[in-house]
């Protein structure tokens, strides 16, 4: 299944059943009076956040999605027919953006969760409605209301606890294939991984998801290589895990260009949870590891990991360390909740 995570919809709601003008004329029934039914219900357009989706590859091959119109009136007292809804069932993470791409509509964050984004116009009155002592007779029906048409963007950020970050090759797919269930393609050449792809990490019985993203590169905010767009995928997550090649000559200017790209991109990102492991140690040897240690922590300013994606050596305590950081998240995730003021 190809990945997509940013699709163009059209919407439009139903339109209102217009009011019937009718009289009730049956035969030794004088004084039939008026009878004409309402209009009924537009459909509306929901959206709905359903399990079982990882990307928004349906809304590829269908972008529009108009609901029903109600039906009219009509006489002796009947109601239209409302139109049938329509439901856009996306995947868990979504968000939903008006047409300048920058408005949030909703948030997809829960199953089952649904969000109303064009709602059915009403069925417009028939003249039974305008009956009264003073007008026994009204000749006049309401037309029903006209549907909702806009422009919507849906766009997908993956639900993942943590994220991988580093330059392309520096051993994010591998660490992954490594450490869960995920299989992505690994090959010796930049750019192998071109859509993000989760796996599911277990460390001492607790498990969580791991969120591999394709590689940055310096200029990645201006659009260079595949650019900065699968960034919002990490966006969700509770710590990044930062890969730096050990194998690189200039192993400190490769973790600041990531940096770069983070503070570049803006928002909360570059001020997340992060932890820095040196990959790729199993082509070191002991004087190497020690030189490149010694350079990356001085940029980083804090403990930098050792691990090995191939050789699994140093894998576990990177695990632990990631585990331990979602925790944490979730600890300080809860206490804002308890203390946040009560609201009815």
């Amino acid at each position: 299944m190809k990945f997509l995570d940013l699709a163009k919809v059209y919407i439009r709601s139903g339109g209102g059943g217009n009011g019937c003008v009718s009289f009730r004329r049956e035969k030794y029934i004088e004084y039939g009076g008026p009878d004409g039914g309402d209009g009924g219900k537009g459909g509306s357009v929901w959206a709905e956040a359903v399990d079982g989706l990882n990307t928004l590859i349906d809304f590829r091959y269908q972008q529009h999605f108009f609901a029903n119109n109600g039906q009219s009136g009509m006489g002796r007292q009947r109601t239209g027919k409302d139109g049938e809804e329509i439901i856009l069932r996306v995947p868990v993470g979504t968000e939903i953006l008006d047409e300048d791409q920058e408005t949030v509509l909703a948030d997809m964050t829960e199953i089952g969760q649904r969000v109303l984004l064009a709602k059915g116009g009403n069925g417009g009155f028939g003249n039974l409605h305008f009956k009264s002592s003073t007008n026994q007779a009204p000749r006049r029906a309401n037309p029903g209301q006209e549907g909702i048409d806009r422009t919507i963007w849906l766009r997908l950020k993956l639900i993942a606890d943590s994220g991988l970050l580093g330059l392309p090759n520096a051993g994010k797919s591998t660490f992954l294939a490594a450490s869960s269930n995920a299989r992505p393609k690994i090959a010796d050449y930049p750019f192998t991984t071109l859509h993000p792809n989760l796996g599911v990490v277990g460390i001492d019985n607790v498990e969580f998801v791991m969120a591999d993203i394709p590689g940055l590169i310096a200029g990645a905010h201006e659009g260079k290589g595949i650019g900065d767009r699968f960034l919002g995928h990490v966006e969700r997550c509770s710590v990044l895990l930062h890969l730096v090649d050990g194998t690189s000559e200039d192993v400190a200017g490769d973790y600041r260009t990531i940096i770069d790209e983070l503070e570049a991109y803006g928002g909360e990102l570059a001020n997340k949870p992060r932890i820095t492991a040196l990959n790729k140690i199993d082509a070191l040897d002991e004087e190497e590891r020690a030189e490149a240690r010694v350079a990356l922590e001085a940029e980083v300013g804090s403990k930098v990991l050792m691990m090995s994606g191939v050789s699994r050596e140093g894998l576990n305590e990177v695990l632990r360390a990631v585990r331990a950081e979602i925790d944490e998240d979730r600890i300080r995730q809860k206490t804002v909740e308890e203390e946040a003021p009560w609201r009815p």
